[in-house]
């Protein structure tokens, strides 16, 4: 395992992988499918894999199938890149997930919201640090929804806790980063978690936010790497076209039901022939029409790319 400070450093540095869950025909973990997935994607220049995450469907699975999927992303990663597991829900469940990440050997945990209740300020302090005293591991804190930490509050537990490192936005509220990143400036790393980030990628390279969480790495990992090292060569001219020609696209079929941010991935991952299994509920899955559509724009994005190289 690597320490708090030498994870937050190298997840900074490069893209982030995000994979998808996989799930057979009865809704069980496939776990040599996953393992299948994380050793392809490890196959691509990637700084960190983040396991049972948001795209990995952290909110279906019970505690014992988080650790089970972290187990098999720290095996199959086998060291090479560092893995950070998701931990959520109320305070007492966090912090046994954070312990079992940290015994099935992950490098780091990435903290989503708690389950349906919106505490204050004092609460939320209260919840983070909880977690981050239960383990030894650095703690990514996840800003979104009915968590969302302002500048002071993050200062004050960075002050209490060395091993919170890293701060992911969700929120997307620009005036809130700034004022985070002022204060906060080198002590954290920074992760675009926006959803499809890699629309907000530029603008938020210009606040501190070096990394993202690319859903769309699970089926175009080049496409996505590509684009990534357009963003930190700031390349406006590639990052435009890339948004015209995919990005935008995309997002419009994803809006075209609620709760398909996983969905897409999922059916991008059929569209390439390599399946990852159905959405458990209350998602659901792409409608065939809107799954051909989405086939249709991976494999025209796909062939430009091979014209390219």
């Amino acid at each position: 395992m690597m320490s708090a400070q030498a994870m937050a450093q190298t997840i900074g540095a490069g893209l982030l992988s995000f994979p998808v869950t996989h799930f057979d025909s009865e809704l069980r973990f496939d776990e040599a499918a996953f393992r299948k997935h994380c050793a392809w994607m490890l196959s691509y220049e990637v700084a960190g894999l983040f396991a049972a995450g948001g795209t990995g469907e952290f909110f279906s699975l019970t505690p014992a199938e988080v650790e089970q999927v972290v187990r098999a992303a720290v095996a199959e990663t086998a060291g090479r890149v560092p893995v950070i597991a998701g931990a959520g829900y109320g305070t007492a469940i966090a912090c046994d997930l954070a312990r079992s990440a940290e015994h099935a050997g992950a490098d780091g945990i990435l903290l989503l919201p708690m389950y349906l209740m919106t505490p204050g300020q004092e609460g939320l302090a209260a919840h983070v640090e909880a977690v981050c005293k239960s383990t030894d591991l650095g703690v990514i804190v996840y800003n979104r929804d009915n968590a969302v930490l302002n500048e002071d509050t993050l200062a004050r537990l960075c002050d209490r806790n060395p091993n919170l490192v890293g701060f992911k936005d969700g929120v997307g509220d620009i005036e809130l980063m700034m004022r985070i990143y002022c204060k906060m400036g080198d002590r954290l790393t920074y992760v675009g978690g926006l959803p499809t980030a890699e629309t907000f990628a530029p603008a938020y390279l210009e606040m501190g936010v070096t990394t993202y969480s690319s859903a769309i790495f699970n089926f175009m990992p080049e496409w996505a790497v590509r684009f990534y090292k357009a963003v930190r060569a700031r390349d406006k001219a590639t990052i435009v076209r890339e948004l015209n020609d995919f990005v935008l696209p995309y997002i419009a079929l994803r809006n075209q039901g609620s709760g398909y941010a996983v969905s897409i991935v999922k059916a991008g991952c059929d569209a390439i022939g390599r399946p990852a299994g159905p959405v458990r509920s209350p998602l659901t899955d792409l409608k065939p029409g809107e799954r051909a559509e989405l086939a249709a724009l991976i494999e025209r994005v796909n062939g430009s790319l091979a014209v390219a190289a």
